[in-house]
């Protein structure tokens, strides 16, 4: 049906996730999530990139939209989520931060998707399917 919408809410919820445990690490820990924040990073761009190489290697159709679309979408979705995940498991999260969760946050996610989607996607695209290797009968 819509296919950057599977993605987009894949996205949004795994950066959702990722920044709700870094914030519950922080009330526990507050000085020393440099290592906790490069790992999230990493697997979180890590992620996007294998998606995209997937689906670029599966030759899925309108990629480059497909992803910009899931891009752009799972910045906000994945703020929204972050407070709402933030409200119920580290504290008392408001709507006050809503704004700078939407602009600033949103824009980051957006680059933390769309940047290795694009990569995974020239990957993926230069990967050739494997080949079978069974001959059919001439006769079928």
């Amino acid at each position: 049906m819509w296919p950057w919408l599977t993605r987009a809410l894949g996205m949004a919820l795994l950066h959702a996730i990722a920044d709700t445990a870094l914030a519950k690490a922080a009330v526990y820990e507050p000085t020393g999530l440099t290592t906790y924040r490069v790992v999230a990073i990493a697997l979180l761009v890590g992620a996007a990139a294998l998606w995209s190489a997937i689906d670029g290697w599966l030759r899925r159709a309108d990629l480059g939209r497909t992803w910009l679309i899931a891009a752009l979408v799972s910045g906000p979705v994945s703020g929204v989520a972050y407070l709402i995940g933030r409200a119920v498991f580290v504290d008392q999260a408001g709507a006050g931060e809503l704004w700078p969760t939407l602009s600033g946050g949103a824009a980051f996610t957006a680059l933390l998707v769309l940047i290795p989607a694009g990569l995974g996607m020239f990957v993926g695209g230069r990967l050739q399917p494997k080949k079978s290797t069974e001959t059919s009968p001439a006769g079928e």
